[in-house]
């Protein structure tokens, strides 16, 4: 097994288009962890949704309006959450804006398919 990339500088990693009309680029990854950043435009939503991993995010840019659990509460650059798994989550960009997300395990289905 190659040894895993500890390091990303900015602007490294490409963009890639998601599902619901944002972006997502992942910054590094192992088995055990992975960082990725949203990139959202105003009016932007991330779906209500869940998953197995557990997540931690990071409002590095803008206001959104967050949901976990049927709880939800407005978080600008600086703040921070964290979903445990399996709980339903979903993010509404108030303005254009980054989140930093973290996950463990990773997620595969953020990884180009091997061929």
């Amino acid at each position: 097994m190659a040894e895993p990339k500890i390091f990303a500088h900015a602007g490294e990693s490409a963009w890639t288009a998601t599902p619901d009309g944002n972006r997502r680029r992942v910054l590094l990854h192992t088995d055990e962890l992975m960082m990725v950043e949203f990139g959202f435009d105003k009016g932007g939503v991330g779906a209500l949704h869940s998953h197995p991993h557990v997540q931690a995010s990071y409002v590095a840019e803008g206001r959104f309006e967050v949901t976990i659990d049927g709880r939800t509460e407005i978080l600008a650059a600086g703040g921070s959450f964290i979903v445990p798994s399996n709980l339903v989550h979903g993010v509404k960009a108030l303005e254009a804006g980054r989140l930093v997300d973290s996950f463990t395990p990773h997620r595969a289905d953020f990884l180009p398919s091997p061929d």
